[in-house]
């Protein structure tokens, strides 16, 4: 079916979510990788949603971080647009090396009800992704840019942090709202961020990294999950499947056909 586009998001939407980098908890952002996944975790109460990059491209047979999802990207932003959520997506580094382009994809994203965008450095030149977040402001003021630096994510994360810093100030001189430093788990380092910049930090959750309350106590205003859902979902799956196999029932939580069988609204 044809998704219904839902038109740009209000002020209060838009407040709203960035209101939710500042308040007494930190925003702990699920990523979905699909519609049902989506509606299934903001229907655990979750304010905000977000997508993952990697769930999106694998569910399409594609590479992640190769730019090559732009159009998937979008389609599950309009598919998600008639849905009563806060949603922020994973555009890899905005599909383009361009600026503009870069820009009018973000105008794009709002313009379906998107309130936020994360945009990754993947370790490239410095000004040429503080200019594509200069552009998406300019474009799109009222859109929450999360900028993403790599440091800790593909670099070796120096101890001193010398480049992470150099990065993220740059990338608030540029006009993020939120920066973001995937791999970064030490909490002395974690903190060291907070106090050394002033927008909200996003830290990536790993299951061998510290717990959420010691995220928060650090200073993390926002802390993501990334691919790890999607890809607990693909190991539950092979879980199933091997229990069933050996002539077992698979435990755990099995969602009904009607709980998933949710149609996108007709335009």
């Amino acid at each position: 079916m044809t998704a219904h586009p839902k038109q740009t998001p209000d002020a209060g939407a838009v407040a709203a979510f960035a209101a939710l980098h500042h308040a007494e908890e930190p925003l702990l952002l699920p990523n979905a990788w699909d519609c049902a996944s989506a509606r299934a975790l903001a229907g655990q109460g979750f304010p905000a949603i977000g997508t993952t990059s990697l769930g999106v491209a694998a569910a399409a047979g594609l590479p992640d971080g190769a730019a090559a999802t732009r159009a998937e990207t979008l389609r599950l932003a309009r598919s998600l647009g008639s849905e009563p959520l806060l949603l922020t997506v994973d555009a890899e580094g905005g599909f383009s090396d361009d600026p503009d382009e870069v820009a009018e994809f973000a105008r794009e994203l709002h313009a379906v009800g998107v309130v936020g965008i994360n945009l990754e450095d993947g370790l490239g030149p410095v000004d040429r992704h503080a200019a594509k977040i200069a552009a998406v402001k300019e474009a799109v003021p009222g859109l929450f840019v999360n900028a993403r630096t790599d440091t800790h994510w593909l670099g070796d994360g120096d101890g001193d942090a010398t480049d992470t810093f150099a990065r993220l100030d740059a990338y608030q001189q540029a006009g993020a709202d939120g920066v973001f430093v995937p791999g970064l788990t030490d909490l002395r380092q974690i903190a060291a961020l907070v106090r050394h910049q002033h927008a909200p930090l996003n830290v990536l959750y790993s299951p061998g990294g510290p717990a959420v309350s010691h995220l928060a106590d650090a200073g993390a205003r926002r802390i993501s999950l990334g691919s790890l859902l999607y890809r607990r979902a693909l190991g539950a799956a092979l879980e199933a499947v091997a229990e069933i196999r050996a002539g077992r029932t698979p435990a755990g939580r099995t969602p009904s056909y009607e709980e998933v069988d949710r149609p996108v609204a007709p335009q």
